[in-house]
């Protein structure tokens, strides 16, 4: 990969180390994906969580993957799921994984194919390293700040065969009178986000479900993704990291910083990611 101008300094890590765990976090992202498309949509399990949001075996078969694929590639590193955050600690490590094993759950339930994979690798609060697979699309998203991101294709159906890497990049911001197209949750709207988008005259709404929406940020075919509501912290952090290291920028609704890992109860009220960080 090579590093887009323009992105922020590394906090202390040793980013070679991470580069050298892409590769075996790639094929398990996508040996995750290949067990969801293996569930039955039609007749598995739903279960609520204490939340309302809904649970799947596709769901625990992703989580049970990741997770025994993360202790035999990086045992050292604590590693939070979104299905076993009810065991985490107050607070996160300053090198930890964050993981959301079934990105989209509704959208899977509802037989769509916009369901994703998301991992990220957060050093000192920042996501530094990030993989989005959409296992239906036979696609995979992921980026190391500093160093690039970039989208590979990988077998549909079952199977998890990875195709060669391809170096993507955020784009510059539409100039005035030119349309620009903002992506919007297709099963979370908000009325704070509408109101963000109507104040920006001429954008082209696309509706997109899970992480795929930073992930189209990150290549460059979507210009901005805004969430004023809260989401939670796996929902974004690999996105973070995928969109960050393509050239473009993540903040708050004020423009700071996001920092992950750091409360108890892993919630981002709001942000935006913008494919230029100049429009930020």
């Amino acid at each position: 990969m090579s590093p887009p101008p323009g992105n922020p300094p590394l906090p202390t890590i040793n980013c070679d180390a991470m580069a050298r765990l892409m590769a075996p976090l790639t094929e398990l992202v996508a040996l995750a994906g290949s067990a969801i498309l293996q569930v039955d949509r039609t007749r598995m399990r739903i279960d609520g969580k204490t939340d309302g949001s809904p649970v799947t075996e596709a769901d625990l078969a992703a989580d049970r993957i990741i997770a025994d694929g993360l202790n035999r590639l990086a045992g050292d590193i604590p590693a939070l799921s979104e299905e076993r955050v009810a065991r985490a600690r107050t607070g996160c490590p300053e090198l930890f994984f964050l993981i959301d094993p079934l990105d989209g759950t509704k959208e899977f339930v509802a037989g769509r194919d916009e369901f994703t994979i998301n991992l990220a690798l957060v050093a000192n609060g920042t996501p530094l390293l990030g993989i989005i697979g959409a296992p239906a699309l036979g696609l995979i998203w992921r980026g190391l700040v500093g160093r690039g991101a970039e989208r590979l294709a990988t077998h549909s159906g079952i199977g998890h065969g990875i195709g060669l890497a391809q170096p993507i990049r955020t784009r510059p911001f539409p100039p005035p009178g030119h349309p620009w197209i903002a992506a919007v949750s297709r099963s979370h709207g908000d009325a704070a986000t509408e109101a963000f988008i109507d104040r920006r005259p001429g954008a082209i709404r696309e509706r997109l479900g899970s992480a795929i929406k930073l992930a189209k940020v990150a290549e460059g075919t979507v210009d901005i993704y805004p969430r004023l509501a809260p989401t939670s912290e796996w929902d974004i952090a690999a996105g973070h990291a995928v969109v960050t290291a393509a050239g473009g920028k993540i903040t708050d609704a004020a423009g700071g910083d996001l920092r992950f890992g750091a409360g108890k109860d892993f919630i981002v009220p709001a942000f935006i990611a913008w494919g230029d960080p100049t429009a930020a």
